[in-house]
């Protein structure tokens, strides 16, 4: 399986904070928003991934990440001049699809909880069709809306709908089998000029392979794309992390535990950001490990 984060668009949401600097750039507690995003991917046992950003940030985001050799991980970069919707990342990412199946996460997504790990082994083997995750909100009609039958199948998908069917919103991430970028080729733009993924999700949900996967109680699903929300998941982090001294998101951690690097390598990055809290608990993950 493949891996796509979309961190495009303008970050016109945090304006004025994002003239000068990438969304994804901007931290969410001792770390910076596209960690979390990434780390979902990880814990997915994917290890080939494009990121597609707006051409300024793209040198940015490599700065940070490189090619993500030091992880275990293989990190391309695409550029996508002028957001134009979420399935217009199939078509930028056709080359690097190929004839595999795809994860796509948006670039300011955060998800944690239990059994994150479990959930996505088990849903990411045998994908005939596409697998979206629903949450459970008070707000429905604020998101795109899901709702399924007993046996999780999806029976219908609205877009901010006045009277939802359903409380469960579709969260910003997905896994999709090898049609997706054909699919995504016959979608016509909207009226505001933009390829809908709602549309991409349709078409498989009217040929009765769609799935919704509902997040349980105790999970979280975080969208850092406002000040306030980039704020509280900043606050939700710092206490998780804080009281029960783990780190949520840490990029090298979830590379040493899925197996993508070693223990020593894994100390070798702590020591290159020895001087922080950071990189302190990743030389001490790596020390607890080492046997």
């Amino acid at each position: 399986m493949k891996g796509i984060i979309l961190a495009g668009g303008y970050g016109s949401r945090l304006h004025p904070i994002t003239l000068a600097v990438s969304k994804q750039l901007l931290p969410v507690n001792d770390k910076p928003l596209i960690y979390y995003p990434l780390s979902a991917l990880m814990l997915a046992d994917v290890r080939d991934i494009l990121i597609i950003a707006m051409p300024d940030d793209i040198p940015q985001l490599s700065r940070l990440l490189g090619d993500g050799s030091q992880l275990g991980i293989s990190l391309s970069y695409a550029a996508q001049p002028v957001p134009q919707g979420l399935a217009e990342a199939f078509l930028i990412g056709a080359d690097h699809i190929g004839d595999d199946e795809v994860a796509l996460v948006l670039g300011d997504n955060i998800f944690h909880g239990n059994g994150f790990y479990d959930l996505l082994a088990e849903h990411r083997r045998n994908i005939d069709g596409c697998v979206l995750f629903g949450y459970p909100v008070t707000d429905p009609e604020r998101y795109g809306v899901g709702e399924v039958d007993e046996t999780g199948r999806l029976l219908s998908l609205e877009e901010k709908p006045e009277k939802p069917r359903s409380n469960l919103a579709v969260t910003g991430l997905y896994f999709y089998d090898r049609d997706v970028v054909e699919i995504a080729r016959q979608v016509r733009p909207s009226a505001r000029g933009e390829l809908e993924i709602t549309d991409v999700n349709r078409y498989y949900l009217e040929a009765g392979r769609a799935r919704l996967v509902t997040f349980g109680r105790g999970f979280a699903w975080l969208d850092a794309g406002t000040p306030q929300s980039l704020l509280h998941a900043s606050q939700y982090v710092h206490t998780l992390e804080d009281r029960q001294g783990v780190r949520i998101a840490c990029l090298e951690e979830v590379a040493l535990r899925m197996g993508f690097i070693d223990a020593d390598a894994c100390h070798r990055l702590g020591a290159k950001l020895s001087r922080s809290g950071y990189g302190e608990y990743v030389m001490a993950v790596a020390s607890e490990l080492a046997g």
